[in-house]
């Protein structure tokens, strides 16, 4: 498929009707269905449910907060008869009790190992920061259960072009000591709207075809 043409393919992709499915704190509760499936995972507070309500133009599909650790279960969006998206609880630091923060980081890595639809998983990373050990323990945890991901950088507006990418060729050269991940880096931004097309293009084609 040509470039364009793949652009165009996720255009299509994301006017698809966007809806809340459910919200599941243990995976007994996760939705019954075959659609391919993406999870959006990260570190509290890196911009999932502001990418997702971006991707999808529904600016209050996902929740979004400044708070850490707002997003505290897995909330699944369904993408027509198309694409599942999983928001993930953020990892790392969150404004909750520890033993809860720990219960949804053990949620996070039982789900990424265990759901069998899972076609991606997108790790994002806030580009003012670049990877941090715990971003690095989830990559561990996939490579070990050949679970596919790939990178997404974000807030990508508020870094400098040539320190962006400076960073991004660093994490691209890190990423080859790592067996499941994808090679290549989406850069993005859900206020700007940079890299959203490319990043819709990416996921059509992990889609239920049309």
């Amino acid at each position: 498929m040509s470039d364009a043409a793949a652009l165009a393919a996720g255009q299509r992709l994301f006017t698809r009707p966007a809806a809340f499915v459910r919200g599941v704190l243990a995976l007994d509760q996760v939705p019954a269905t075959d659609l391919p499936e993406i999870a959006f995972a990260g570190r509290s507070n890196v911009g999932k449910s502001s990418l997702i309500n971006a991707l999808t133009g529904h600016g209050g599909l996902a929740r979004t907060s400044n708070t850490p650790g707002r997003t505290q279960e897995i909330n699944f969006f369904a993408l027509g008869d198309r694409l599942m998206m999983a928001d993930l609880p953020g990892y790392g630091f969150a404004a909750a009790p520890k033993d809860k923060v720990q219960a949804w980081t053990d949620v996070i890595k039982l789900y990424l190992k265990g759901r069998p639809n899972l076609r991606r998983a997108l790790v994002l990373v806030d580009a003012r920061h670049g990877f941090k050990d715990v971003d690095r323990e989830i990559m561990k945890l996939m490579d070990d259960a050949a679970v596919n991901y790939q990178i997404v950088l974000t807030k990508c507006d508020k870094v400098k072009p040539g320190p962006l990418a400076s960073l991004a060729a660093g994490m691209t050269a890190e990423l080859g000591k790592h067996v499941a991940a994808y090679p290549e880096i989406l850069v993005t931004s859900a206020t700007t709207g940079d890299g959203l097309p490319t990043l819709r293009a990416a996921l059509s084609e992990l889609a239920r075809p049309e």
